[in-house]
């Protein structure tokens, strides 16, 4: 079974955001790096399926030289090969971004049997790049899932709606996009990030793609700075919580 992960390269989760002075970037002197939560879930589960059903886990990222750490990290929980899409320090728009993936999964010379994103990146969350990848590929697509099966050439995804689930099938190849709480992402031993750092990645240079969204400013959400007040420990203060619920006309 061949199986292709797309991760991305953002700032550590719960990280105070800086932006730069023209508010077109996010400041990254003192951040850290990782990629999203639902993207973690979607190389794990790859890693399960493979050791399930047999076969490679291919990991891909576009983004600038730095994001092979996130690739080398991927590989470190079990993937077995990374491609880094180089395109360069600019931040590319989900049209551009999904172009690039579906050519770069067209020249990889590999019929994928799945292939798993994440329902959102961390940083923008723009929700896009799966159902655009899937489009450029004419793959069916499948979004949020939160529970896979697959098996004889075929997937069962369940995704969960208020009051319930609704459960699909869908026919391999396909792109599914997965939800943090799909499984339990494995952490890497010592030795499997020191074995990661030798693994190959290879890279290739996409070729921009005109049409995309154009970014014009960023802006931080305000913070909440005011002091917490305490009301109190124990039964003894649940008539001071009744009388703040009153105050803001809950109850």
């Amino acid at each position: 079974m061949e199986i292709l992960t797309a991760i991305k390269r953002v700032p550590e989760t719960g990280a105070k955001v800086s932006l730069t002075d023209d508010k077109l970037d996010i400041d990254t002197t003192s951040l850290g790096f990782t990629f999203s939560p639902h993207e973690e879930c979607a190389v794990e589960e790859g890693v399960q399926l493979v050791e399930e059903h047999g076969g490679n886990v291919t990991v891909l990222t576009l983004g600038e030289a730095d994001a092979t750490e996130q690739l080398r990290s991927a590989i470190a929980m079990g993937a077995d090969d990374g491609i880094l899409l180089d395109g360069g320090d600019d931040e590319w728009g989900p049209v551009g971004t999904s172009k690039a993936i579906a050519d770069a999964v067209g020249e990889s010379g590999t019929d994928f049997d799945l292939l798993l994103f994440g329902n959102e990146s961390a940083d923008t969350a723009n929700h896009q790049v799966g159902v655009r990848v899937a489009e450029e590929l004419g793959l069916p697509c499948i979004t949020g899932i939160k529970e896979l099966d697959v098996a004889d050439g075929t997937a069962t995804a369940k995704r969960e709606v208020p009051g319930g689930s609704e459960v699909y099938e869908i026919d391999l190849p396909a792109v599914i996009t997965v939800k943090e709480g799909l499984n339990e992402p494995r952490y890497p031993s010592m030795r499997a990030k020191m074995q990661a750092r030798k693994a190959s990645v290879a890279e290739r240079t996409p070729e921009p793609h005109e049409g995309d969204l154009e970014l014009v400013e960023l802006e931080v959400p305000e913070s909440d700075d005011s002091p917490a007040e305490v009301l109190g420990e124990g039964p003894e203060a649940a008539a001071d919580v009744v009388d703040v619920l009153e105050d803001l006309e809950v109850v």
